[in-house]
């Protein structure tokens, strides 16, 4: 009977989406599932939903919150890690709003820019703190990252620790279907090869019973011309040649092209979200209260298997049948033309001797250099991390494609010394 400890089970549409899937899933039915959170309503509320959706599949888990981190970590074979530090208020409303002082603006600013920059800051001490946990309570266990920025994080793990840790985004698995569903073709019988790093991973190849899909894509994307939610992609996919993993309102504040107070236009031609985040953020707290019903104290809530990676690399690893996924992991030559300290999005093969990437070869140049501009952030962002030396916050920021297009030198220096000031004891101190 394995144990699965979910961090952050507060977060308790995701906690539905992954534990629900373990519940349904027979070589894990039977699991024990801790949870633990530090919002003891939200813990308590997921606690309730997940009892009844086990109650509904026959209650063969033993479901249990904890308030105690390292009792929830205690013995545990997989960790699952939801969590976000600081919250939408104070941090992501810092992250936002002071850089718009400096007129930087933002889209989602969880991943890259100056916003992923600070949530990898203050993110990062915690989740050391979870490793040095998991290594005298749960040494072997199998740590599932979710929490974004996914290759800072991930990466600070693989670096810093002894844990045996993968990253995990749903925006592998979506990709192409998405791809092929917004141009109206078909998505049955395709077979695709996704590389390069969380969120500007590039959709590499894609064929129908080997016939190359690309000629296709491309020319309907062309034709496309009513305004719609994935033009920034679309354009990076016509200069570039490939399509890109994440969603546009992402992709727009990866590269220096898009969001420019020099040129506003950008913003209406290619439909791009400004502030999107908190919006969600806000209509998600709103919506709350409605949901909480429909999810918390609904006796009768039923669940079908999501497409999160987590439950089907579980099974993998308690079945010994293999299994597929996107996953990130460090660079171990895996993708020769970027570095070895990348944190790099690759297939990996999933099964009880645990997860093994396959070797990518060469990405197309152009798209290794767009993964160095990102891979830069990320290696100096982890740097400031763990060395807890500010220059390295100055070095990420000025590297960053966005940041460094709209903002001189020392605006740049003084927004992060203002950043630091505003998140106070979220972060540590910075030398």
């Amino acid at each position: 009977m394995p144990k699965i400890t979910f961090m952050g089970a507060g977060s308790t549409i995701f906690a539905k989406n992954v534990l629900g899937d373990c519940m349904l899933t027979p070589a894990l039915k039977d699991s024990h599932i801790a949870l633990y959170d530090i919002d003891l309503q939200r813990l308590k509320d997921s606690e309730n939903m997940l009892n009844n959706i086990n109650k509904n599949n026959g209650g063969h888990a033993k479901i249990a919150a904890y308030t105690d981190r390292k009792k929830a970590l205690e013995g545990a074979d997989y960790v699952v890690n939801a969590i976000q530090v600081g919250g939408y208020e104070p941090c992501t409303v810092t992250d936002f709003e002071i850089p718009k002082k400096y007129g930087l603006r933002q889209t989602i600013a969880d991943t890259l820019g100056i916003g992923g920059i600070f949530r990898a800051l203050r993110t990062i001490p915690v989740m050391l703190d979870f490793a040095r946990d998991m290594e005298e309570v749960c040494p072997d266990a199998w740590f599932l990252n979710y929490t974004n920025p996914m290759a800072i994080l991930t990466g600070a793990m693989l670096r810093a620790t002894g844990i045996k840790t993968v990253g995990l985004c749903h925006s592998v698995q979506v990709c192409a279907p998405h791809l092929l569903e917004g141009l109206g073709m078909s998505t049955e019988n395709i077979q695709y090869k996704i590389a390069g790093i969380n969120h500007m991973a590039w959709l590499l190849e894609i064929t129908r019973n080997g016939k190359d899909l690309y000629p296709e894509i491309k020319e309907r994307a062309l034709k496309r011309e009513t305004p719609h939610n994935d033009m920034v992609r679309y354009e990076i996919m016509k200069q570039f040649g490939y399509y890109v993993t994440e969603s546009s309102e992402h992709n727009a504040e990866y590269m220096p092209y898009f969001i420019k107070s020099k040129y506003p236009e950008l913003i209406e031609r290619f439909n791009i979200p400004l502030d999107e985040y908190p919006r969600r953020c806000i209509k998600q707290i709103k919506d709350w209260e409605t949901m909480r019903e429909k999810l918390v104290n609904n006796k009768d809530i039923e669940h079908k298997r999501s497409h999160e990676y987590a439950s089907y690399i579980m099974e993998a690893m308690e079945t010994d049948v293999p299994y597929k996924i996107g996953g990130n992991v460090l660079n171990t030559g895996l993708i020769t033309n970027l570095p070895k300290e990348a944190c790099v999005e690759v297939p990996c093969l999933v099964d009880r001797s645990g997860v093994t990437p396959c070797y990518v070869g060469a990405l197309p140049p152009q798209l290794a250099a767009l993964n160095m501009t990102n891979i830069n952030v990320q290696l100096l962002t982890i740097e400031a991390a763990l060395t807890l030396k500010k220059e390295y916050i100055y070095y990420a920021a000025m590297l960053d494609p966005h940041t460094s297009s709209e903002l001189s030198i020392d605006d740049i220096k003084a927004l992060c010394d203002d950043l630091i000031e505003a998140h106070g004891d979220w972060l540590p101190r910075f030398k």
